[in-house]
């Protein structure tokens, strides 16, 4: 039993007819017509385009239109139809292995820009500092004022000028010598960047 495409071939054939020509006679491109002839129903155009080429091309051939139609019908595969058996019940994403690894990897990357976000804020901005001695407008006898308090541990601080050693859990102490002209206590600290943080604080000597 022939197929569409056979069959027009034949007759093409017989009648001496290249592609060129009968594109000329039906108007129909070329590549079409070999489409139809090889059966290629993929790379043509809808059924009903598909019905109108077979049409033309059979009166151009002489083949009987009623039946190249009827074998184009046999032939032409049938859309496949999906069947959703639970029309009302919305589909949910399966999780898979898949998906877990890409999740996976997008919160490691999360995390990664996080935390080199908050590096880079640590590193532009100053540092933070807590004195807790003196206080401001503390009365002081003596000739040496204490210093102390605490700060991030990569951080340098120093009293009216002078270094001062900061431990490994960011605490800091130190005596200050004064004078009976001695005012104020300043305390710099200074990050890794540069980025300084000044407290000063007002001291009353005692004489």
């Amino acid at each position: 039993m022939k197929t569409i495409g056979q069959i027009l071939g034949n007759a093409r054939t017989n009648k001496r007819y290249s592609y060129q020509k009968l594109e000329e006679i039906t108007k129909i491109k070329s590549s079409f017509i070999v489409a139809i002839e090889n059966e290629e129903w993929q790379i043509l155009p809808g059924f009903a385009t598909v019905l109108g080429f077979v049409k033309s091309i059979s009166s151009a051939l002489d083949v009987d239109e009623k039946m190249a139609v009827a074998v184009l019908k046999r032939d032409y595969p049938p859309k496949k139809i999906s069947i959703n058996p639970n029309p009302d019940i919305s589909s949910k994403p399966s999780w898979n292995p898949k998906l877990t690894f890409m999740l996976g990897v997008g919160l490691v990357v999360l995390i990664i820009l996080g935390y080199l976000t908050f590096q880079y804020v640590k590193f532009i901005s100053p540092p933070g500092i807590e004195v807790v001695s003196p206080i401001e407008g503390q009365a002081v006898d003596g000739n040496f004022v204490l210093v102390f308090g605490s700060t991030e541990t990569d951080v340098k601080i120093t009293v009216d000028n002078q270094p001062v050693l900061v431990d490994k859990d960011g605490k800091f102490s130190t005596n200050i010598e004064i004078s009976p002209n001695t005012t104020k206590i300043i305390i710099r600290a200074i990050s890794r960047s540069g980025k300084e943080t000044v407290i000063e604080r007002k001291i009353e000597v005692q004489e």
